[in-house]
């Protein structure tokens, strides 16, 4: 039985988010001298291309763009298995040292994905500050991380889960909620 799938954003909702989010990140930076995009790997780095597009459209300025991959990072590896797929981390050339940095990931929920790019980044240098850009924030934190940047914020339970859909991965962009079958609510 497949999951129930509803609508929670189609293309044109999240292209109005991303075009907010992207005048938000440059109104909290203050423009976009020293300014990097870090998108979590898979979704997260498709958002991050959004937003640098439109940031390049309103500023004229292409900001930085780079992508974490966690894999390594996450707390759950040995529920994950003895060897986890791991993608491909880049920074940009001149790295991040004393740059402000974005963190973009597609959806929030127990924080623990963000608790681990922000390990990473650490591992590569020390930003001046790092802000947290999301496109869904779904509730439910299990550690005391908060987005400075949302697109749309929905409280989901249960058997519940958000899935952001990109061109590049799934062949259109919405944002969806998906309610599995065997749950009960």
């Amino acid at each position: 039985m497949a999951h129930t799938r509803t609508p929670l954003m189609d293309e044109m909702t999240v292209r109005r988010s991303v075009s907010r989010m992207a005048r938000e990140i440059t109104e909290l930076v203050g423009g976009t001298e020293g300014l990097v995009l870090m998108g979590i790997h898979r979704r997260g780095d498709e958002i991050a291309a959004l937003l640098r597009d439109e940031i390049h459209e309103a500023e004229g300025i292409e900001p930085a763009l780079g992508s974490v991959d966690i894999t390594l990072y996450r707390d759950d590896l040995g529920v994950i298995g003895p060897r986890p797929v791991e993608g491909e981390s880049t920074l940009p050339s001149d790295g991040i040292d004393g740059r402000v940095v974005v963190i973009v990931d597609d959806v929030l929920y127990t924080g623990r994905t963000a608790r681990a790019a922000l390990n990473e980044l650490m591992d590569w240098g020390r930003p001046s500050r790092v802000y947290l850009c999301v496109l869904v924030d779904r509730g439910g934190r299990e550690l005391p991380i908060q987005p400075d940047i949302v697109g749309r914020k929905v409280e989901v339970i249960g058997n519940r889960r958000v899935e952001v859909l990109v061109p590049e991965l799934d062949g259109r962009l919405a944002v969806e909620i998906l309610k599995d079958p065997s749950g009960d609510s």
